[in-house]
């Protein structure tokens, strides 16, 4: 099965039996004690008690008053599709040595995929849906990356450094600029080794205090990270809702409400309301209130345009942030 990714592309999706239902939570349960005493304090992806909001307060604070502004902006190409079978096993060797754990993990990597009536064995990769995947993934990304800019690379840099990562998306930022493109210059062979590709036009290095418009920004989580002043006149770290994901959430949202426009007025707002709230929470963070006002703009405006071909005069109450 697959799923949406953008406007054109397309991710695969893996579905558990209800027998690996059952069985990759207990299996779940097993490698998170273990791995959560190696993962590193930057790494935030698919982890207990961490969230994305947790991973943007956390560059946040590096940006704005560890003043490390040139930042490497990274993505990995079909990261869940790429990942090595034989490289994941050598990463699991080091701390689960359990055989009834290994061999049901073998069998979850192993698992063929139906299509167009073929079923194929894949020989890399995780399939994404699977309850088991996100510990794989971020074991993977570990060793590959984690472990490696932190022993290797923060210890050879002239100026401060970090890294913050959620599942695949990564972002790295330095005090100096010279480090910077040392890291960049051989971020990608890294990369390569471990069989990852990152991609070629998207990963860039990003310098937060240049006055080039469309060149002091980066995307990370779904919002827009640019340097502005606050009140008191300080520099910091800004976000808004990224352009792309703004567009995309006012387009399903206006897409639902023309395929909801028949039901009753009463259960249309309110479920509409419960697709803002879901929204706000998200995007309700510091500094992005134009944002959530320009989304809540828009909504209206389309739930308006649809109702108005219905008649009435019935009121409407959405909900907002103030």
């Amino acid at each position: 099965m697959y799923i949406p990714k953008g406007k054109t592309g397309k991710r695969p999706l893996g579905i558990p039996t209800i027998e690996d239902k059952v069985l990759q939570p207990s299996v779940r349960s097993v490698l998170e004690p273990i791995y959560e005493e190696d993962f590193k304090e930057f790494s935030y992806g698919f982890r207990p008690n961490r969230s994305c909001h947790h991973a943007i307060e956390y560059m946040f604070e590096k940006v704005s008053y560890g003043r490390m502004r040139y930042i490497i902006d990274a993505d990995i190409q079909d990261y869940f599709g790429s990942i090595d079978h034989g490289l994941l096993r050598v990463f699991l060797d080091r701390r689960v040595k359990d055989g009834v754990v290994r061999k049901m993990l073998d069998k979850w990597l192993k698992a063929g995929i139906l299509e167009d009536k073929q079923l194929h064995y894949p020989k890399g990769g995780t399939p994404q849906g699977g309850i088991v995947s996100p510990i794989l993934s971020n074991i993977y990304l570990h060793y590959v990356l984690d472990e490696w800019f932190s022993d290797k690379i923060q210890p050879l840099l002239t100026g401060k450094s970090f890294m913050v990562r959620y599942a695949d998306d990564f972002v790295m930022g330095f005090e100096k600029g010279e480090d910077a493109k040392r890291v960049m210059a051989v971020l990608d062979k890294r990369f390569t080794k471990y069989g990852l590709r990152l991609h070629p036009e998207k990963t860039k290095v990003i310098d937060l205090n240049t006055n080039i418009r469309g060149e002091r920004s980066f995307d990370f989580l779904g919002f827009a990270h640019y340097m502005g002043k606050t009140r008191k006149g300080r520099l910091v770290l800004k976000r808004k809702t990224s352009s792309k994901k703004l567009v995309m959430a006012i387009t399903k949202t206006g897409d639902w409400i023309k395929g909801n426009r028949h039901r009753k007025l009463k259960e249309l707002i309110c479920d509409l309301n419960v697709r803002l709230r879901g929204h706000y929470a998200y995007y309700g963070v510091t500094f992005n209130v134009r944002s959530l006002n320009k989304y809540h703009r828009c909504v209206e405006r389309l739930l308006h345009k649809w109702l108005n071909r219905r008649g009435g005069n019935e009121p409407l109450y959405l909900e907002k942030i103030v």
